[in-house]
């Protein structure tokens, strides 16, 4: 008897992200909260992440997101963000993409115009502003996870780079903040593959000892982003734009600038003071990819200073598909599987 089970996905991208949104198939997980289900999920049923972001499924590059019941009551729909590597709490991304998706989609009942939606993540609740027109989300503009500068002025001796000064931020994920300009890099297509090879080398050498502690959602994993930090420029409308780079470890340079990336960079220019709240930064990718990233003000998680910000962004449909899971394919990893897939 044949071993088969299917699951329901919108794939989507923003800023040249793609984003695969599974939709049905998968069985409820258990936990209140969507940080429990992830958990769960990291834990126990790791599978599904390693099937729809690896050959012959997927590839690395992308990211998945699984709709799940939000436990919090002023929230819609519940969603759990999966990477190459591993389960970040937040993603900008991630989260225009799954806004999109379930309104497009009629998920979410869509309003014309401007439409509030609050979303729960691993790491909370996410407030979304979508402006929409004729059937279709023009823009998102989401207000995740708040920024904090974890650890200032720190530096590690990288084989065959020499020593690389950085600073950690948490915004989602905690994050490596490097300025590119001190290794060479403007941030241009044709530096990816070495962007990610500095990438690699970077994050082996820094993970020994560094912090993965956050105040209230406890162990987040051992450093999983770089983000270099190209040149501020204000351009004569008044404009203030930066190219940046993100890094995914293992091996993948983000096609957007990344919401987590953009709202960690203003986080640690608020720090520095170089930045106030209402200050707007549109971060462009290696790609030519943008995002608009925005302060709001100062809050605080647990003794650290923070920041909230939002980032704005548009995602567009590409496919919704039913995928086929052949249980007795051995290219198909069962174990972690096989148990949440719905018969």
């Amino acid at each position: 008897m044949r071993r088969e089970r299917s699951l329901e996905l919108i794939d989507t991208q923003s800023g040249g992200d793609v984003s695969r949104v599974v939709t049905e198939g998968i069985t409820a997980l258990p936990g209140r909260s969507v940080l429990e289900k992830a958990r769960y999920l990291q834990t126990e049923g790791d599978g599904l992440r390693r099937l729809l972001l690896s050959e012959p499924y997927g590839d690395p590059a992308m990211s998945v997101d699984l709709i799940v019941e939000p436990e919090h009551a002023e929230a819609q729909a519940g969603y759990i963000i999966m990477e190459a590597m591993g389960y970040p709490m937040y993603s900008g991304s991630n989260t225009i993409c799954v806004a999109t998706a379930l309104l497009e989609t009629g998920m979410i009942a869509m309003v014309e115009g401007e439409q509030k939606v609050v979303l729960e993540s691993p790491a909370g609740l996410a407030r979304i502003t979508a402006r929409n027109a004729d059937g279709r989300v023009e823009s998102i503009t989401t207000q995740g996870e708040p920024a904090y500068v974890a650890e200032r002025g720190l530096s590690i001796e990288v084989p065959e780079h020499g020593r690389v000064a950085f600073d950690l931020v948490w915004s989602g994920a905690y994050y490596a903040m490097i300025r590119a300009a001190d290794h060479g890099f403007e941030l241009t297509a044709e530096e990816q593959i070495a962007l990610a090879a500095f990438g690699d080398a970077f994050v082996r050498a820094a993970r020994p000892g560094l912090r993965q502690e956050h105040p209230s959602l406890g162990d987040v994993g051992p450093l999983p982003f770089v983000h270099f930090m190209g040149r501020v420029r204000t351009l004569e409308d008044g404009t203030v734009e930066s190219r940046s780079a993100t890094y995914v470890h293992p091996g993948v340079i983000c096609r957007s600038p990344t919401g987590t990336g953009t709202s960690a960079r203003l986080a640690l220019m608020a720090g520095r003071g170089e930045a106030e709240p209402g200050f707007t930064l549109e971060t462009i990718s290696p790609r030519g990819n943008r995002f608009v990233g925005t302060l709001l003000g100062e809050t605080a998680v647990g003794d650290f200073p923070a920041w909230n910000s939002t980032t704005t962004g548009s995602a567009r449909l590409m496919a919704r598909s039913r995928v086929t899971v052949d249980l007795d394919d051995p290219l198909v990893e069962v174990e972690g599987l096989e148990d949440l897939l719905q018969e």
